[in-house]
């Protein structure tokens, strides 16, 4: 798809979910984007036996920011890591149902960087 903004996009933005913060969050971890100003983005995560019990996000963006992260947290809300370690950056933009530009893209990819290095320790994406 190869516009920007899909109505998944939009109401992710408009309505977004588990925004906000944990109390006690086992990790918290929050990043920026130096391409974007404005996109500062942190994750909160709750676990218990490996599953991701909780997660909040909360932050400023732009619009594919801040959607990515809200489907971000949709998708590993309930998930067990072991299960989302082999999620591929391709994956991850299927579910947003957009093609970003370049300058786009790091946007995009802020939350689920931010995840991966939280959850793994690593941001980078399986090949």
């Amino acid at each position: 798809m190869s516009q920007a903004y899909t109505e998944r996009v939009l109401d992710h933005f408009q309505n977004p979910r588990n925004f906000g913060q944990l109390d006690q969050p086992d990790i918290s971890l929050e990043q920026s984007n130096p391409a974007c100003a404005a996109d500062r983005i942190r994750l909160d995560l709750r676990f218990e036996e490996g599953e991701i019990v909780d997660v909040r996000f909360s932050g400023q963006g732009c619009v594919i920011s801040l959607a990515a992260a809200s489907i971000l947290t949709e998708r590993i809300k309930g998930a067990l890591l072991a299960d989302l370690q082999d999620l591929s950056r391709d994956e991850f933009l299927e579910m947003l149902a957009i093609s970003p530009r370049a300058s786009q893209l790091k946007c995009a990819l802020l939350a689920p960087e931010i995840f991966r290095e939280a959850a793994y320790g690593e941001p980078e994406w399986p090949r």
